[in-house]
């Protein structure tokens, strides 16, 4: 019974390769359902860990290795008698080697366990200082751009987006905005839904000039909010620029 799962790091992990033969389902295709989960869970790397396996010739094929939690996200979609038997069996699994692993865990005293919670607390604490440390830089940037009431012209935030790490320029900004939704085609002047969810706002002047009627002018320009959102996309990802998705 145990063949099916094992223990890496005292964690109790079945791997998607197991899976797929077991569930007689093509490995790709599991993979695919894995990753396809992971953008609507939160605590994915919590339950997933990516990781190689060998093939029949030998060769390493990325998987995934997943803890209980994974599992039952994961087998929610299988169907079917046998599917059904798979996951009382891989239930069955988890179950006795759980039973195994506290009885196998040693008893300790009141001051080990003292100890041990204390290296855990500033195991942790180091990690959280670590993250706040190298977001830093950006959350410093979001909080200013959220205090200030001004708005940008789209040429500016380039050079912001820029100076936050991520190589671009007006034209290329403003060709990817387009082409995401944002801005008009074959315009300067965002669309209704990206006003409507308070990314941009037009300025209207109305220019005069001796004789000549007034003449008004629209200027397109970034707002607090739209800085923030774009900023983080596009800094904030590992893609490449026609890799990311619009918001709508």
């Amino acid at each position: 019974m145990n063949e099916l799962v094992f223990i890496q790091n005292n964690e109790i992990l079945v791997s998607s390769k197991d899976i797929a033969n077991n569930f007689s389902k093509r490995h790709d295709h599991v993979l695919r359902d894995i990753e396809s989960i992971e953008k609507d869970v939160p605590n994915f790397g919590e339950m997933f860990h990516k990781g190689e396996s060998k093939d029949s010739y030998g060769r390493s094929q990325p998987c995934y290795f997943m803890n209980r939690d994974g599992f039952t996200l994961l087998a929610m979609g299988f169907t079917g008698k046998q599917a059904l038997d798979w996951k009382i069996k891989y239930i069955n699994a988890f179950n006795q080697m759980e039973k195994q692993l506290k009885s196998a865990t040693p008893q300790l005293t009141g001051e080990e366990l003292m100890a041990k919670a204390l290296i855990e607390a500033n195991s942790v604490l180091a990690r959280q200082s670590k993250q706040l440390e190298e977001q830093k830089p950006k959350v410093l940037f979001a909080d200013s751009v959220i205090a200030s009431k001004g708005s940008i012209l789209v040429r500016e935030l380039a050079k912001l987006i820029k100076q936050n790490g991520y190589d671009i320029g007006e034209k290329k900004l403003y060709r990817w905005l387009r082409e995401k939704g944002y801005i008009c085609k074959n315009s300067t002047e965002p669309t209704q839904m990206a006003m409507n969810l308070g990314l941009f706002e037009i300025v209207v002047r109305t220019i005069e000039r001796g004789d000549a009627p007034p003449r008004a002018t629209r200027t397109t320009k970034v707002t607090g909010k739209g800085q923030v959102y774009f900023i983080n996309k596009l800094c904030n990802s590992n893609c490449s620029l026609y890799d990311l998705e619009p918001l709508f």
